[in-house]
């Protein structure tokens, strides 16, 4: 039994109160008043107060090389909070203290009390010695309380402390009572990852992890002093290299909250009201934790040799179909058989071709007559000769056209009923290529201004959780986050690499196209003057940019996915989807496409809005009403613009302007529509833009930079799917190369999409909720859902460029003036 003496006073007043005080019995004592030594497991029962201590001694032996620990259980009927009971345990190299009850506090000052606590004290080194060591812990018991308050102990030796590798092992915990555990790495393991899982969802706890230190951060308000920890609800995991820890061991701390605030609960109804007294609330949850390995080092190279080697075949396959084309031309070259049209989008014939084209290659019903306007093969106001293509800083960007008056007018030009490329192509060529150049140099410049403080942001995200431990602050997928040097998840980044590798890819394609159409405008090729598509690459320059940068930034997200950055991860996607719109309307508007200025500020306009809506859209329904109406009114600002092909002023004027046409056109004279095939795109779009404002309005989605990119994706895709249906319509054809690039575009985004949609985490949530989505790695043990995503998006972001670069090849031996405008 442990001894009950107190220690020598050292007054003569302490001697004669400790006298006097009603004690309970003692429990006897060792020789010279020395407390006896103590059996683990009894329960001891006794009352203290202000003249009354009690001191017990436990002693055990330790074998070599042994990890011994020792668990103190106290409780105390007392629910006065003046006078608590202290317990205070000194061992050989620390003291651990607490009071009885022990108070925590939560949210808003309220106080949870707790009448019974348990605590796992220090552990002691292994021994050293060739035989067993004796070691004592001395508890002391004390109250300034001036009556007597009953108290109970209960010293025990742990069993199970030390976790074994793949081995679950299930406990009990609660905010009073923490638990933590040795873990100790096998010799031939680097790295292992934490798995803890509950069947329950609340209490709230954490999981620590720690160095072998004294004293163990296990109580609520100091277990995010040291190591590395997670909340939790149902599901937690850890990553723990070895270099991490020169001991080679560690501890697992597992600590249950007062309250659920920090994983998304509320506070108990039963307690509201109630918030200064709140006693002994059950609030015990059983875990499970098991500790498995981690990848070892070959498993990252052959990660690596993968992601590289994957997009790297893409180049092979580019080189393998520019040697075929290279090859089929010299052929037929050597033959005499030599095609104008090459199947790339380049003519390589000069010898010119008869004016006279096939009836089916009209469009509507007039006359190539009607489309006056075009110009000829012989007009002599055909401006710079065609080998010229150099910018003069002299040259400057017009607004009229060096023709005769009637046919530069452009209100009767673009108001047409059928409209031909003709048409809408009248511009001098280095004007409007120049034009298009400050698409690809502005958005070099809007990248390196985005990117720097960017990245600068995001490695300051990664020390700041590298130094606190804290792994709330960023919301990976724990459950496969591969960390490499500082990067808590480098598979995720890795995982990026796709999107830069595809778009100089892309931009070397361009490059190739570009040269070669600028040595048939050297060679003055009549069919690049008057033929096909007006070849301009700035677009599609800026687009191969834009495919790098979204890499770059996804990249960047990655480092420290969570509420504050995720716009890095988007707004490229906002301009690759805009950049797309812009091009396709440009194949056959050339002259009437927006300018650089105004696209980019209106992408700015765009990531201010989803700026706004990530900080304001959750709770605000005064900005989703705004957002509402910005939407629906640009979206019929838009389609004005396009059905009058930019001859419609937006001014003070345009509502007298349209109530005259919707009385002509729809009161007084219900009248077919001028321009059929715009109207209906047109009505269709605002139908779409229109569902989502409503649907937004309503239900106001809280990833709302996603929404943003959905309206952006689904205007793209109808817009494409609208330019293919009226190409075959007007008896146009689709090659093999951009056909085939149309079908791996649609089967590959299906793909993506699947795995998009496959969530794994989500920052909309708070960081316990969040890692309830998390998942095991599902490609060569290191890639995830969301890295197969990375590989396939960029994959159909690269083919669905292929089908804006190729798709009107088929046109490159057609007269301009044969060519339909939609």
């Amino acid at each position: 039994m442990a001894g009950g003496e107190p220690p020598t006073p050292g007054a003569l007043l302490c001697a004669l109160l400790w006298a006097a005080a009603a004690a309970p019995t003692p429990l006897g004592g060792g020789p010279g008043g020395s407390p006896a030594p103590g059996a683990f497991g009894r329960l001891y029962r006794g009352a203290v107060n202000i003249s009354a201590e009690r001191l017990y001694a436990f002693a055990y032996s330790r074998q070599p090389g042994q990890v011994d620990a020792v668990r103190v259980y106290v409780n105390s009927s007392s629910e006065n909070l003046q006078y608590p009971v202290l317990f205070v345990v000194r061992q050989q190299k620390g003291v651990l203290s607490w009071q009885v009850p022990l108070i925590f506090r939560g949210l808003y000052q309220r106080t949870y009390n707790y009448q019974e606590v348990s605590r796992t004290l220090c552990p002691s080194e292994p021994a050293s010695e060739t035989g067993p060591s004796e070691q004592i812990i001395f508890v002391d018991v004390a109250s300034m309380a001036p009556f007597n308050i009953a108290y109970e102990l209960l010293v025990t030796r742990l069993e199970n402390f030390q976790l074994e590798t793949n081995k679950p092992f299930n406990f009990t915990a609660s905010p009073s009572q923490p638990q933590y555990f040795l873990y100790k790495f096998p010799q031939d393991v680097d790295s292992v990852i934490i798995k803890v899982v509950s069947d329950a969802v609340y209490p709230c706890s954490v999981v620590s992890v720690q160095d072998i230190v004294c004293p163990v951060y296990d109580l609520d308000h100091n277990v995010e002093f040291n190591g590395v920890y997670q909340s939790m609800t149902k599901q937690a995991a850890i990553t723990v290299q070895r270099k991490d820890f020169p001991g080679e061991q560690f501890f697992v701390v597992f600590v249950i909250k007062p309250e659920d605030y920090a994983c998304g609960g509320s506070v108990p109804s039963s307690i509201h009201g109630n918030v200064n007294r709140t006693w002994n609330l059950q609030r015990t949850k059983n875990l499970q934790v098991t500790i498995v390995p981690s990848i070892n080092r070959s498993v990252y190279i052959q990660a690596m040799f993968f992601s590289f080697l994957s997009f790297l075949s893409f180049y092979l396959g580019s080189v393998i179909v520019a040697f075929v084309h290279y090859i089929r031309v010299r052929r037929k070259a050597s033959s005499g058989r030599l095609s104008p049209e090459d199947g790339s989008g380049i003519v390589t014939s000069s010898h010119p071709i008869t004016s006279s084209t096939p009836e089916g290659s009209s469009y509507g019903a007039i006359d190539e007559s009607s489309s006056s306007g075009g110009r000829q093969l012989s007009s002599p106001e055909r401006g710079p000769p065609a080998g010229s293509d150099t910018d003069s800083s002299v040259e400057e960007e017009s607004d009229f056209d060096t023709m005769p008056e009637i046919e530069s007018d452009k209100n009767v030009i673009r108001t047409k009923v059928f409209l031909y490329l003709s048409d809408l192509s009248r511009k001098d060529r280095r004007i409007v290529s120049k034009k298009y150049k400050i698409y690809f140099w502005n958005i070099i410049t809007i990248a390196v201004f985005y990117a720097l403080p960017v990245i600068q942001l995001v490695i300051t995200y990664q020390t700041v959780v590298n130094v606190t431990g804290n792994q709330d602050i960023c919301y990976y997928n724990f459950l496969c986050a591969h960390p490499l040097g500082v990067l808590s998840a480098f598979n995720n980044i890795l995982s990026n690499v796709g999107h830069t590798l595809l778009g100089f890819l892309f931009l070397l394609i361009v490059l190739r196209r570009d040269i070669l159409h600028r040595r048939a405008m050297e060679m003055k090729d009549i069919y690049t003057l008057d033929y096909g598509i007006p070849k301009h690459f700035g677009l599609f320059y800026a687009m191969g940019i834009a495919l790098m940068m979204e890499g770059v930034l996804s990249a960047c997200y990655h480092v420290c996915p969570n509420y504050s950055n995720f716009q890095f991860d988007t707004s490229f996607m906002y301009m690759i989807a805009g950049l797309c719109m812009l091009k396709l309307y440009q194949t056959r508007h050339p002259d009437i496409n927006a300018s650089a200025y105004s696209a980019y500020a209106s992408f700015a306009v765009v990531i201010c809005l989803a700026v706004l809506g990530v900080v304001f859209g959750k709770n605000g329904m005064w900005f989703w009403v705004i957002f509402s109406m910005i939407h629906v009114l640009a979206s019929l600002a838009l389609s004005t613009q396009i059905y009058y092909m930019g001859r419609f002023k937006i001014d003070l004027g345009i509502f007298r302007r349209a109530a005259m046409v919707l009385y002509t056109d729809c009161i007084q004279q219900c009248s077919r529509p001028m321009y059929m095939d715009r109207m209906v795109l047109l009505i269709v779009g605002n139908l779409v833009n229109w569902s989502f404002a409503i649907f937004g309005l309503v239900y106001r989605p809280r990833d709302f930079a996603s929404y943003i990119l959905g309206i952006f994706i689904c205007n793209l895709l109808l817009y494409l799917a609208f330019y293919i249906i009226m190409k075959l319509r007007s008896s146009e054809k689709l090659l093999p190369i951009p056909l085939f690039c149309i079908v791996a575009t649609a089967v590959v985004w299906a793909a993506a999409l699947y795995f998009f949609f496959q969530t794994l985490s989500s920052w909309e949530e708070t960081p316990a909720e969040s890692r309830e989505k998390n998942r095991p790695c599902i490609l060569l043990g290191f890639f995830d859902d969301h890295d197969v995503w990375h590989f396939l998006s960029a994959a159909a972001l690269f083919f669905s460029f292929l089908v804006l670069l190729t798709l009107d090849d088929d046109l490159d031996t057609v007269r301009r003036d044969k060519i339909p405008v939609f």
